[in-house]
């Protein structure tokens, strides 16, 4: 028996929702793993972005394609379904519904462009800053991969949950949380694009020598000093409100057996861990102590810091 087909089995829950968060959940945790016992061995960083653009790829590919492995793993010659037929006004039965794969598309367009923005960008620097005091502390290394096991899996719980609705329990036609959670998706991942491209720029310029700046006050950069991280919790709030439109429907509460309270919940940890995670722990406080040690003396700082709001950027 094969590592899948024994994950299948193990995992055979009379719960469609359990069926495909946990074994889901457990692979995020096995991939994060995979990569961390060879990074603690070298005392190395730079796979570390990459490995969490792995997981959420392969996580995300995983619930969406579970009941068709679960059908080849029985014994079955079940075809894996066809992602344009969801579009298709015959979609539904056995297939996937379109949701699901646009949810699961946003999430594997995100991780593409994120993933290669920021492996790049360690590629160039050697390093990253954020895993110095730490990599050479294999416990604490450790840590911190679980700690991104842990990520995937919460920023995921929307789309793994909408994955794990039967085709048939989806409703027809378009609904105002399908629009408003795609427009905020949109927003949100183009504000994260700019800011991330602007600050690329800024840096090109810098080692160019065509500005003796020393921090970025330009662009979206004057209306809020973190646009990527608020970016980023617009984006995961776009893909948590098309969730929730769908949970909330009465034909898939029946289906995943969920109350209305289960379902926003498994759809708002998404968002809120994430504008957590950049708030409180690994995003704005490690930018922003690194800059006031840097810069805290300086007036022009001051005055930027000052001026601009930490993370919702100023309308003028």
């Amino acid at each position: 028996m094969s590592l899948l087909q024994s994950l299948l089995r193990q995992t055979n829950f009379q719960s469609p929702l359990l069926r495909t968060i946990v074994p889901s959940v457990s692979a995020a945790f096995a991939i994060q793993a995979a990569f961390a016992i060879p990074s603690m061995i070298a005392q190395s960083d730079r796979f570390y972005d990459f490995s969490g653009s792995v997981t959420y790829l392969a996580v995300t590919a995983l619930s969406l394609y579970l009941p068709a492995l679960r059908a080849r793993a029985a014994g079955g010659n079940v075809p894996l379904p066809s992602l344009l037929a969801a579009f298709g006004s015959g979609a539904g039965g056995a297939g996937l519904n379109w949701r699901q794969v646009l949810l699961s598309g946003c999430v594997v367009v995100w991780t593409a462009r994120l993933g290669s923005y920021l492996f790049q960008r360690v590629l160039q620097e050697g390093k990253d800053s954020r895993f110095d005091k730490i990599k050479t502390s294999p416990s604490k290394f450790w840590v911190a991969f679980m700690v991104q096991a842990t990520w995937v899996s919460l920023c995921l719980m929307p789309v793994m949950a909408v994955n794990a609705i039967p085709a048939a329990a989806f409703g027809s036609g378009l609904k105002l949380t399908d629009v408003l959670g795609l427009g905020l998706y949109v927003g949100g991942m183009t504000f994260e694009v700019m800011a991330d491209q602007q600050k690329s720029k800024w840096m090109k310029e810098k080692r160019e020598k065509q500005h003796d700046e020393e921090f970025l006050t330009r662009g979206l950069w004057g209306k809020s000093r973190h646009p990527n991280y608020f970016g980023e919790s617009t984006l995961w709030t776009g893909i948590a409100t098309a969730s929730a439109g769908v949970l909330l429907s009465r034909p898939v509460q029946g289906a995943l057996a969920l109350s209305p309270i289960t379902a926003v919940s498994l759809c708002a940890v998404s968002p809120a861990f994430v504008t957590f995670l950049l708030l409180k722990v690994s995003g704005v406080p490690l930018s922003e102590e690194k800059y006031d040690k840097k810069f805290g003396g300086q007036k022009d700082y001051q005055e930027w810091k000052k001026n601009t709001p930490k993370f919702f950027p100023k309308v003028f």
